[in-house]
């Protein structure tokens, strides 16, 4: 008798703590866009030799708070990146940030892929690219 009241108290225990799980993170990145508009360049585009460019990036928390912008750039379809600019952001910047992100194309043709990326607390990664063609 004590046999079976002992297999029904760990049954009972384990079907608890089957019931009782956690549920799983779904670990959503954040929302991120470009501003679009005069001045803004939101889309991949042809530009001449030392251009002046300018991207507006807006990202906003979903789940977790914002930590880190970057900005890194490949040239002439390189395989891997370069980090231009890293910032931490601030507690004031945790759920909305917006930058306004100007760089000069190089002084001679080919293509310039500028990746500009955001990472929450969890590590989530959300990016938007603007690939230019310079002429």
């Amino acid at each position: 008798m004590k046999s079976i009241k002992a297999l029904l108290i760990i049954l009972s225990l384990s079907i608890f703590s089957i019931s009782c799980e956690k549920e799983k993170d779904a670990h959503v990145p954040p929302n991120v866009s470009l501003k679009t508009g005069t001045g803004y360049t939101s889309a991949d585009a042809e530009v001449a030799q030392a251009t002046q460019v300018m991207v507006g990036f807006v990202a906003d928390k979903t789940e977790d708070e914002l930590k880190t912008f970057n900005v890194s750039y490949a040239f002439d379809n390189a395989a891997t990146t370069t980090t231009d600019t890293t910032i931490t952001l601030t507690t004031a910047e945790e759920d909305h940030y917006e930058k306004d992100y100007t760089f000069t194309t190089r002084n001679q043709a080919g293509t310039e892929k500028w990746i500009f990326t955001i990472t929450d607390r969890d590590g989530n990664i959300a990016q938007k690219q603007v690939v230019l063609t310079v002429k």
